[in-house]
């Protein structure tokens, strides 16, 4: 009995531990970046046009919502249905469904430059894409395609089985009780998916500078080469003149992760109690 007590206050303490320095770690990678980049923010840092004198980082801001819209244009629809597919039609223990679960648990935890390199070799050359946008988005959606597909797998396996029964005992019909009773019970699970997907998408550098090039301008289309926020970030810190501006970067990057995860938030909670007054 005495050793079950110390056992159990063992490992309190060491989840408390745990707790604390992970927040830690996280705080002081905040401040650092919020101390090291804040002073160097200054209206001159988002003209329009990129200068030599002027390392503006507008032209990678948009670059980097367009990315964004491409790959979730992409992915987001493919990785919704395939889920949909496996929870809700395929048998469970068909060998088939297993051999695509267990690849994209493998394609989730591939190097980004792995991903680069392939849509380097397809996008960019097979596809005659060059170094563009699109190659980039295409890229960046094969990425994030597993982990989309996987939460929202999870997500719609939460949902209760009951909700199914109920909707089928009413009469309605598989794809009915989907997408109107089904779905939008797992919508938070799904945009936290999103969130997570739109948060690599962002942060992304190696698998983009194979593909959509480190141009430092807003190009005319989708075809045309552009550099994101993490790409330009890790442009001027490599190239060694503008440390300064690379700090301020850092900063952009994670005040843009925080508005998207606190935006989607608000939409999980609005869409949460839409439902429940329904």
């Amino acid at each position: 009995m005495r050793k079950r007590q110390w056992l159990s206050k063992f490992l309190r303490w060491f989840v408390y531990i745990a707790a604390f320095l992970t927040i830690s770690a996280l705080l002081f990678l905040i401040a650092y970046i919020l101390i090291k980049g804040i002073p160097h923010l200054s209206l001159s840092l988002f003209s329009i046009h990129y200068t030599s004198e002027n390392v503006s980082v507008f032209p990678a801001l948009i670059n980097t919502l367009t990315m964004t819209g491409i790959s979730l244009l992409i992915a987001a629809p493919l990785g919704i249905f395939a889920a949909i597919y496996l929870v809700e039609y395929a048998h469970q223990t068909n060998r088939f469904i297993k051999f695509v679960r267990i690849t994209s648990e493998t394609l989730a935890g591939i190097p980004s430059i792995v991903f680069g390199l392939f849509g380097y070799l397809l996008f960019v050359t097979t596809f005659k894409l060059g170094f563009s946008l699109l190659a980039g988005g295409l890229t960046l959606s094969v990425m994030i395609l597993p982990l989309i597909m996987r939460t929202t797998e999870e997500a719609l396996k939460a949902v209760p089985d009951s909700f199914r029964e109920g909707s089928y005992g009413l009469g309605a019909g598989k794809l009915r009780t989907i997408f109107k009773i089904v779905l939008p019970a797992a919508i938070p699970g799904i945009l936290a998916g999103i969130v997570l997907s739109i948060g690599r998408i962002v942060g992304e550098t190696a698998a983009l500078i194979y593909t959509a090039g480190t141009v430092a301008q807003i190009p005319a289309s989708i075809l045309g080469s552009g550099r994101t926020l993490s790409v330009h970030m890790f442009a001027l810190w490599n190239e060694g003149l503008n440390p300064n501006e690379s700090y301020a970067t850092a900063v952009l990057l994670l005040l843009l992760v925080i508005l998207l995860n606190f935006i989607s938030r608000k939409m999980a909670n609005r869409l949460e109690k839409g439902k429940q007054h329904e």
